[in-house]
């Protein structure tokens, strides 16, 4: 008697297969759910100073980085001959002082003093001139920051997390049902593992929401494509399941750090020469003791722990990256971070890992525009990127046969389109709700539970649930964009859009490449495939997402004032704003 027929007798078969439909049902009203509270949620954005003008023309600054000017994209819209398009820069720090940037050719005093490159400080009550215009500086404290923010929701829109973590444990559970069921090599170990995420994550959501935390739906989302990475690894090794979620373990506990490290920008901003030597250093040891798996030099077994230092520099390449390009206007910091890329891309390339390389250029792309703002920048990076990988193609012959086997899958499908060919017949068979958890062969091609597991998902649980964790990468991407906008620091935007692109480049790669859509390259696909490195990196990068929520209590990135009144689920009940004459910017 198996373990099934001991728990549930002769409708074990039965529930199983019921749990064939119900998952895809569950997969589905998840996203949604996730969707309604993260795309669709109004709010509007923190003040933390202001710039008071001749007229009663009074101007928020609403990030922690605020360009002045005529600019109507400047963050304070200022229209007056004696200003330049972008004349100057505040800069909040983490301790709540701020600083003023001059740029360009145009004048910028405090007190009387005049601002160069290097900036000066400005405090409360200080007269900032701003070309011929003076303005009275207005930094507010924490209390009245706490009585201005007006954040509201949106009646009948509020999706309370608890409703949709009890959906994601309800599908754990059909999932441990159909491994066991359906999963000739499944144990009691594979229970053992779906209980203990299942525990792991109501414990991480009592304890921070008993810590006053809001807004779980971007852990949420890494917790459902987590589940199915589970499964995945449920049917290709169950015996190694357990050491899954210790990586998980690994990953959600650098996500915690890194979220409560960020609380700190300068002290960020101190540490990135040491996260770019050790990026560097990563390399550098991928270099010398990777072995070659697949055509690529790509993994390092030390002490018997066998990983991928590629994954670890994807995390600190964010983190140094973003922290390296101090300000927008200094060129210099432009130029270390292209080098810094160029040595990362060019290392990658080294070792034939053409995916990894390009997941690094596309967001080197990200990065210096969204810092320069330079279509010329991104332009001669794009041209250096086309002549590298000419020059990559001729010496690779590897790659080369990667690139024409690309929509020639059926044309050698004993060898040269193996793996592609059966992954879309693999995908196939699976039709809408899937063959049952664990009840594939898919699992038996090689790389088929880590580069092609799109197709292993589509043939087990159906191409529901497959699309689900397409629309979860799909919906961080969005909450990335949505945020953006009202970004506390320039920091978090860069470096969540940065993370967001390796998950959405990834994401690309593997399903597209896995369909044939585009040439197989070989990456995983974010928190699914299986292999710890990946998870580990997956969780990290999320940390930079879950920074740029600016949802209030929602990002444990930032500390949030003391005195603020009101609840989860609740609407604010927060004092009027006596903000007569405010204004995005002014007519002087």
């Amino acid at each position: 008697m198996d373990i099934t027929e001991f728990l549930f007798g002769g409708s074990a078969a039965l529930l199983a297969n019921l749990a064939r439909y119900v998952v895809p049902l569950l997969a589905v009203l998840i996203v949604v759910r996730c969707v309604r509270s993260m795309l669709r949620e109004r709010y509007e954005p923190e003040t933390w100073a202001y710039l008071y003008f001749p007229g009663e023309v009074m101007v928020p600054l609403r990030h922690w980085e605020c360009i002045v000017g005529r600019q109507k994209s400047a963050d304070a819209y200022i229209e007056h001959p004696s200003l330049e398009k972008l004349h100057a820069c505040l800069i909040r720090s983490a301790d709540g002082g701020w600083t003023v940037y001059n740029l360009g050719k145009g004048v910028t005093q405090v007190n009387g003093r005049i601002a160069a490159a290097g900036g000066l400080p400005i405090a409360d009550a200080d007269v900032l001139t701003l070309g011929d215009v003076p303005a009275r500086f207005v930094d507010l404290t924490e209390e009245e920051r706490a009585s201005l923010l007006k954040y509201r929701h949106m009646p009948g829109r509020n999706v309370r997390p608890a409703g949709t973590l009890l959906l994601l444990t309800a599908m754990q559970i059909l999932l441990t049902l159909e491994q066991l069921a359906y999963n000739p090599r499944a144990t009691v170990t594979v229970a053992v593992a779906f209980a203990g995420l299942c525990l792991l994550q109501w414990l991480y959501f009592i304890v921070l929401r008993a810590s006053g935390q809001r807004g779980f739906e971007v852990e949420l989302l890494g917790f459902f494509l987590t589940t199915i990475g589970l499964s995945v690894a449920a049917s290709s090794v169950p015996g190694a399941i357990l050491k899954q979620l210790v990586f998980l373990l690994a990953g959600l506990a650098l996500f915690l750090f890194l979220g409560i490290w960020m609380r700190d920008l300068r002290r960020m901003k101190s540490l990135r020469l040491p996260a770019l030597i050790a990026a560097l250093a990563f390399l550098a040891l991928n270099l010398v003791l990777a072995e070659v798996t697949n055509g690529a030099q790509n993994w390092v077994e030390i002490a018997g722990f066998r990983f991928q230092p590629s994954e670890f520099v994807k995390i600190l390449y964010i983190y140094a990256g973003a922290a390296t390009l101090d300000r927008l206007f200094v060129n210099r910091n432009l130029f270390v971070f292209i080098g810094f890329s160029a040595a990362c891309v060019g290392a990658l390339a080294l070792m034939s890992d053409f995916g990894t390389a390009l997941v690094f250029f596309v967001a080197f792309l990200v990065i210096s525009f969204m810092r320069s703002g330079s279509f010329a920048t991104v332009f001669l990076a794009v041209t250096a990127a086309v002549l590298g990988v000419m020059l990559v193609l001729t010496v690779k012959p590897y790659i080369v046969e990667r690139f024409a086997t690309w929509g020639h899958v059926w044309d050698d499908v004993y060898n040269k389109g193996y793996q592609q060919a059966r992954a879309m017949s693999a995908a196939a068979s699976g039709g809408f709700f899937g063959q049952g958890a664990g009840n594939g062969w898919f699992e038996e091609v090689v790389a088929a539970d880590t580069d092609m597991v799109f197709a292993m998902i589509c043939e087990e649980l159906g191409l529901i649930p497959g699309l689900c964790c397409v629309a979860s990468i799909l919906v961080l991407a969005g909450f990335v964009v949505k945020n953006a906008s009202a970004g506390r620091s320039s920091y978090f935007v860069i470096a969540a859009a940065a993370a967001v692109t390796m998950m959405m480049t990834q994401l690309a790669l593997n399903v597209f490449g896995t369909m044939d859509i585009l040439p197989f390259t070989g990456v995983t696909f974010p928190f699914v495939s299986r292999g710890g490195s990946s998870l580990i990196s997956c969780w990290a990068l999320l940390a930079f997402i879950k920074g740029s929520d600016i949802r209030a209590r929602a990002s444990f990135a930032v500390k949030r004032p003391e005195k603020f009144s009101g609840g989860a689920g609740v609407e604010d009940e927060l004092p009027p704003e006596d903000a007569e004459g405010e204004a995005e910017g002014g007519v002087l």
